[in-house]
């Protein structure tokens, strides 16, 4: 890897571009996310934490990648990026409330730390009112933008048909909202979802359900594969784990990932390596955070508008 490790985070709708340097704090890390550049991915914005902006990176091995420096969020300057274990890559833009620590990989221009500002402050008008995606591009100083997923492939053939419909649906939603989330968020529910015929309801649901699913479910897996349990329980574990979510999110409109679910749970014992294990559950995990990354931007926010934190102490 290069010496100097400098990188461009563009959002092109907002003519907005800032550079950055990796650095080695979590070398490891840093090296994941170099390596996969150039991308694009959906721009999310914290929607609890405070000013701070993160995306999806499509980079299986941020799932597991060692990480030998952390941090207090709230303690380190604006601009610091950090990789996370939920593949998101996030910057630090002003001030952060929840105590949470985190990796950091980087360093955004002090000179272009105002530009970053206005970015996350158009970002959260995006992510909270409009609903009008804002894309970030991240590549190497003075090199091409570009877009790529990377595949991995699976050694059973059954099983390696399925990790390859999930990376292209993958790869169809990557840039594009899921029909699926759109119907929903519409109130189009084939199921009937959602007592007294509402809508929101489910939506909370639905999004509470998704990220787990992907974060925890699917990351954990992946992470307790690298770390030697055995088969038996991996698949004992996944099946614990992974179908009642699934299941409850087919019946609120999201068929295809149960699907995928079910083609997973009937060929689990067909999943005989580590390797391929792990294949299989990172293609689901980045599948389930790409859908978790849309519910958060298409999720009505701004219903809540009313609803505001009480400032000082009560009497």
């Amino acid at each position: 890897m290069n010496e100097s490790k400098r990188v461009e985070i563009a959002w092109p709708s907002l003519g907005i571009t800032v550079g950055a340097e990796l650095d080695q704090r979590n070398p490891s890390l840093a090296t994941c996310l170099w390596d996969a550049l150039p991308y694009r991915s959906l721009q999310g914005h914290a929607l609890v934490a405070g000013y701070h902006l993160y995306h999806l990176a499509p980079v299986h091995t941020l799932l597991h990648a060692p990480a030998e420096y952390r941090v207090d969020r709230r303690t380190v300057p604006d601009g610091t990026l950090f990789c996370s274990r939920l593949q998101h890559l996030g910057i630090k833009y002003g001030e952060l409330t929840e105590p949470m620590t985190a990796t950091p990989v980087g360093q955004v221009d002090e000179s272009d730390l105002e530009a970053l500002a206005q970015a996350g402050r158009e970002v959260w008008h995006s992510v909270y009112a409009t609903k009008e995606p804002v894309m970030a591009e991240v590549r190497r100083a003075g090199g091409p933008g570009g877009h790529d997923l990377p595949r991995m492939p699976v050694g059973d053939p059954q099983l390696n048909q399925l990790v390859k419909e999930v990376h292209a649906e993958t790869e169809r939603i990557w840039l594009d909202p899921p029909r699926e989330l759109l119907d929903l968020h519409e109130g189009r529910i084939p199921s009937g979802a959602g007592s007294y015929e509402t809508v929101l309801t489910t939506l909370l649901f639905v999004n509470g359900e998704t990220r787990p699913l992907g974060y925890s479910c699917y990351g954990g897996l992946v992470r307790a594969a690298l770390d030697g349990m055995p088969m038996p329980w991996l698949r004992q574990m996944t099946r614990q784990l992974a179908h009642t979510p699934a299941e409850f999110l087919g019946y609120c409109g999201l068929d295809r990932l149960w699907d995928f679910t079910q083609r997973l749970l009937t060929g689990l014992e067909r999943l005989n390596s580590h390797e391929d294990f792990i294949a299989v559950m990172g293609h689901m995990a980045l599948y389930c955070n790409c859908l978790g990354g849309w519910n958060l931007h298409l999720f009505p926010w701004q219903a809540g508008e009313h609803l505001r934190r009480i400032q000082g102490t009560p009497a």
